[in-house]
């Protein structure tokens, strides 16, 4: 049945009703929402991005920090140097003390004991030596006994025994002198001392005890980030990276990196090979050549916590947001072919006109 216009004047009420001016201003505002967002979505590019966190580290790992230790068993005798206080390569950092204070001196005498044995000991050696000979041209000539001319031969072995045994000695007690003369521990490098183990300082402590730990000033300074093993496939060495540094004013936008504000570039430089524990992959960002320098070691210090954006594709919005919903990776479909393996031929095309042929 076709429409009729004239019947809806047998509804007076529904003839008299008229949409409120709003409601109409509220179906043209959707609607125009609506096409905006179409036309974003199908037009406007977005470069995706994988984002993770970390902080700032010494790209030399002789940069890092470095605990100073204990070398020996003993208490703290004496502190050299105060927290925040710079040092030198070879400087002093503490006395470890041995528990025995006459140790060293009962050392150096008992060296001087061994000294003399084996001074000893040589002699003898030496005229046991000019005996052998004596009784050999004895024995040669018939004056002397084998028997005699073998004890002379003993005396000399027992002698040399004598002698290997007494340097042993001095050797051992060497050692333990080296040791001991180890109880100055001394800064590996140059650098500032940030933190002393104050509580060593009455109490034992034992080779490997943290006495001090010392934080290098001029360091090449790099980022570690952790990304989710989901974004990996996007991250490659030498991919853009834009890093916000913590306590510095920054404005990010994660899809239109050309509007962020107060951002600064690198490149990823490796990528570890496997995941840490927490099934994040760490790499390593090190400063883009050719951008702006990153902020002053007064504002960036090593371990100051960084967030980054490995940049990837520049897709549409709408793809991103579809990509988004369904929890898919990065470059999803866009992955390179595999290489072909060495030796192997390559497909030769399919002639489909033959194909056709045949199938007819």
């Amino acid at each position: 049945m076709a429409y009729q216009p004239d019947r809806v004047a047998h509804f007076p009420t529904l003839a008299s009703m008229r949409a409120p001016r709003i409601a109409l201003t509220i179906a043209g505002m959707l609607i125009i929402g609506i096409m905006v967002a179409v036309a974003i979505m199908g037009l406007v590019p977005w470069v995706q991005t994988a984002s993770g966190t970390g902080q700032v580290v010494a790209l030399d790992p002789d940069d890092r920090q470095q605990q100073v230790t204990a070398f020996v068993p003993g208490r703290v005798e004496q502190w050299y140097v105060q927290d925040g206080q710079h040092v030198a390569k070879g400087d002093p950092i503490a006395r470890v003390a041995d528990l025995d204070p006459d140790l060293l001196s009962r050392l150096r005498a008992e060296r001087a004991q061994v000294q003399a044995e084996i001074a000893a000991v040589q002699q003898s050696r030496a005229v046991a030596g000019i005996d052998v000979n004596r009784t050999s041209q004895l024995f040669a000539e018939g004056l002397a006994s084998r028997r005699d001319y073998e004890q002379t031969q003993i005396k000399v072995a027992d002698a040399g025994a004598k002698l290997a045994e007494a340097r042993a000695k001095l050797n051992r007690i060497d050692i333990q002198l080296n040791r001991q003369s180890a109880q100055m521990v001394r800064a590996p490098r140059d650098g500032r001392v940030q933190q002393l183990n104050a509580a060593t300082g009455g109490s034992m402590v034992s080779p490997g005890t943290v006495l001090a730990v010392i934080a290098p000033e001029r360091v090449q300074r790099a980022v570690e980030l952790y990304v989710d093993g989901r974004d990996m496939p996007l991250v490659r060495p030498g991919r853009p990276v834009r890093l916000e540094f913590e306590g510095w004013p920054a404005i990010q936008f994660s899809g239109w990196p050309s509007v962020a504000q107060g951002m600064f570039d690198g490149r990823v430089r490796a990528i570890d090979p496997n995941a840490a524990p927490d099934g994040l992959f760490r790499i390593l960002v090190e400063p883009a050549p050719g951008k702006p320098a990153w902020p002053t070691r007064d504002y960036v210090r090593p371990g100051g916590k960084v967030r980054g954006w490995v940049r990837g594709e520049t897709v549409l919005v709408g793809y991103e947001l579809w990509r988004q919903l369904n929890d898919f990776p990065l470059e999803f479909g866009r992955r390179p072919a595999p290489p072909a393996k060495a030796g192997a031929k390559p497909a030769e095309p399919k002639d489909t006109a033959s194909d056709e042929g045949g199938k007819k």
